[in-house]
């Protein structure tokens, strides 16, 4: 069988190619409940009984939230050179509308340090379907 195999071809990329990952804010912050943070539209929908898989829910996802300082650690250590997250609306403006919450600020002011101490390229998404309820 391994004779009949085909033979595998390296891929090369450009010198200046970017390598980086990318999340969601609601998969993977958590602390739901806390900083101001309001509930989302998708709090709600993952909290209506039957609406997702062992009722699962993002109330801790990860922990990004208190665990970012080890999950920039990872990333460094796994070479990446970008790292693209979302800003959750209902953490730094928990109705929608009007001023925003320091609190939330602060934390995505935290993580973006975090990621240029470690030599990693931050890029924001400013909406990933997590509008405040």
């Amino acid at each position: 069988m391994l004779e009949s195999a085909t033979p595998v071809t390296p891929v090369t990329f450009p010198p200046a190619f970017l390598w980086g990952a990318a999340t969601s804010a609601y998969q993977i912050e958590g602390a739901v409940r806390e900083d101001g943070r309001t509930p989302s539209i998708w709090d709600t929908f993952s909290h209506t009984p039957g609406k997702t898989a062992g009722g699962d829910t993002g109330d801790v996802a990860v922990d990004h939230y208190h665990r970012y300082r080890d999950d920039v650690a990872l990333m460094k250590d796994l070479g990446l050179g970008a790292y693209r997250f979302s800003i959750s609306w209902p953490r730094v403006q928990p109705t929608g509308r009007g001023p925003a919450v320091q609190r939330g600020l602060d934390f995505y002011r935290r993580l973006v340090d975090e990621l240029l101490a470690a030599g990693i390229k931050p890029a924001v998404t400013l909406y990933h379907w997590d509008l405040p309820q």
